[in-house]
């Protein structure tokens, strides 16, 4: 299967992209809206894992591009921009591809951060409603840590939680995240479930800034 990460260059992008290129046989396509950047990310995440004896190539592009090319579309770009990002591609999409959010807003206050919730309800509503009407969208990797993810040394253990209306299209995103080993993948509900979901994260930002050696935590369910 073939991922087009948007906003591939940022931390929880370079972290899935590095998991999957290392886990998987997907292919994995980097996408920002440079695409000097996208090509330049994508020669450093070759290069990360080819340290490591695994030879894969990893391509980077535009946006737009990059969402020609897959076959399920992380859009891994801050919060505020999800909409935007879903609108400036919407012409590019078809109904065989999957959306996929995992991008939660936050706020930091003194002691800690807040879910700032959007007036769609959630960020991953705000994805849904700029979609094509055809073109399902799934939450999830809302909670993971990014530089854990990242640090291909370090062992996961934790839950990622899959959100969507559309069965097929979350039974993808489920398998695309058991493929990263440690990921264990737990179905939500439907994306009305989102903000329960998204706010989890600031809880765990929260967590991790007040108690030593937390500061890549992650979540595990049992």
């Amino acid at each position: 299967m073939r991922i087009s990460i948007l906003g591939g260059t940022g931390d929880i992008g370079e972290g899935l992209a590095l998991r999957w290129a290392f886990h998987s046989n997907h292919d994995v396509i980097i996408g920002s809206r440079d695409a000097e950047k996208a090509h330049t990310k994508a020669d450093e995440y070759e290069t990360e894992l080819d340290s490591r004896g695994v030879d894969v190539t990893i391509n980077g592009f535009e946006n737009g591009m990059a969402t020609d090319r897959g076959d399920v579309i992380v859009l891994a770009v801050p919060p505020y921009h999800v909409g935007d990002t879903v609108e400036s591609i919407a012409d590019r999409l078809d109904e065989d591809d999957v959306l996929v959010s995992p991008a939660v807003g936050m706020k930091r206050e003194e002691e800690g951060f807040r879910y700032h919730r959007p007036g769609a309800g959630s960020v991953t509503r705000i994805a849904a409603d700029a979609a094509p009407d055809d073109v399902p969208v799934v939450g999830a990797f809302h909670n993971l840590p990014a530089a854990r993810l990242a640090n291909l040394d370090a062992g996961l253990g934790i839950d990622t939680l899959i959100l969507g209306d559309d069965e097929d299209a979350t039974d993808i995103v489920r398998m695309l995240a058991e493929d990263i080993d440690g990921l264990r993948a737990l179905d939500a509900g439907g994306i009305a479930n989102a903000p329960e979901v998204e706010s989890i994260t600031p809880l765990l930002v929260t967590l991790a800034m007040h108690n030593d050696g937390l500061h890549d935590l992650g979540v595990r369910f049992s």
